[in-house]
């Protein structure tokens, strides 16, 4: 099967074909990475390509409880334990890089961390804080000039201390209604400067900070995600999806990838076969796959790696239980991001 066939992603030589998905975890108690982190991804290092849950690159960008980060010295250095490990354990695996903009809560952050964003647009729902349980999300502060300049700043950051931790690369979150994708959606930002008003406008940011983490660490170890037609957090529907993303895919050409979540509708497949065409690069595809549909999707073309997320936290053991048409483990929702081992070490393998 393709699925198990090696691939050569940039400076990468993949056993498999099998990602794994970035997934928030929520075992980062002080937003280090610990042992128990490290433990969990060495456990799935026979994915042909880790992807680590999301990991901020500063104290704005920590609007979740529990998430790591790479902005100091000591989450550097966790994370190095972790990569030496999976390394060790024969894997790859590159951290996924992602500022949650409006999607936060000043509770969740350090002391000095602001909800900043494009506009000062607040998304609709409640956020989970330790402190003082669910809360609605707040009215962001609008980036300033300077608030974007310092942003940039951030991610460049946060791509050499990936590379100080060991990691293969990194991915920049430009999915599911964080920072930036923010600033790719209308109803996020607002803005009337160089930053807002038109699909070029919008890709503007994304495209500086992807030209300036390249320039820091080399343009085929950074992979961008991304969810077009995504309403989640609060995106509203728009007619500009297939331009937007045909827009921002000729600039993101001579990245390591390209990694897309699937959505049911119908104007996704021309908007994914847009991208594929205008980017040239690899494409990751991601959502809802087994091993059946993702090689179906190989071999129609439609992608060539595949990545799999709630499957691979009850399956440590993912592609040897795929490869064997094995019965997959129903992972405990209910432990999905709660500290503690329990629901996350402890799945058993074949």
């Amino acid at each position: 099967m393709t699925l198990f066939s090696s691939f050569q992603l940039g400076p990468l030589s993949l056993p498999n074909r099998v990602v794994m998905a970035p997934m928030t975890r929520s075992r980062a108690v002080g937003g280090v990475p610990n042992e128990l982190m490290r433990d969990y991804y060495t456990q799935r290092a026979s994915a042909g390509l880790l992807i680590t849950e999301a990991t901020a690159p500063s104290p704005n960008a920590l609007g979740y409880a529990r998430i790591p980060g790479l902005f100091s010295a000591a989450q550097t250095a966790g994370w190095r334990v972790v990569t030496d490990s999976v390394h060790q354990a024969g894997g790859r695996i590159v951290a996924q890089v992602m500022h949650t903009g409006r999607v936060g809560h000043a509770l969740n952050l350090p002391p000095g961390g602001r909800v900043v964003a494009p506009s000062a647009v607040a998304a609709a729902g409640n956020m989970w804080t330790d402190v003082e349980g669910m809360q609605p999300m707040p009215q962001p502060e609008e980036m300033t000039e300077a608030d974007l300049g310092a942003a940039r700043g951030e991610f460049v950051e946060a791509a050499k201390n990936a590379v100080a931790a060991g990691f293969d690369g990194i991915e920049l979150h430009g999915a599911n209604g964080y920072l930036i994708e923010q600033f790719l959606h209308p109803h996020s930002n607002r803005r009337t400067d160089g930053y807002g008003g038109s699909v070029e406008k919008r890709a503007r940011f994304v495209l500086e900070v992807v030209d300036a983490c390249a320039a820091a660490i080399g343009r085929d170890r950074i992979g961008i995600r991304l969810s077009p037609f995504n309403t989640f957090n609060d995106l509203p529907h728009h007619d500009a999806f297939e331009a937007q993303y045909t827009t921002l895919a000729r600039g993101l050409r001579g990245l390591l990838y390209v990694h897309l979540v699937r959505n049911a509708n119908p104007g996704f497949p021309s908007t994914m076969a847009a991208i594929r065409r205008e980017f040239g690069g690899p494409v990751i595809l991601n959502g809802g796959f087994d091993a059946h549909s993702a090689e179906a999707a190989l071999e129609a073309g439609q992608t060539d790696l595949v990545s799999f997320g709630r499957a691979f936290i009850g399956n440590p053991d993912l592609v040897a239980r795929m490869k064997a048409s094995a019965t997959l483990a129903a992972p405990d929702q209910a432990t999905f991001y709660t500290p503690g081992p329990q629901g996350y070490v402890d799945y058993p393998t074949l």
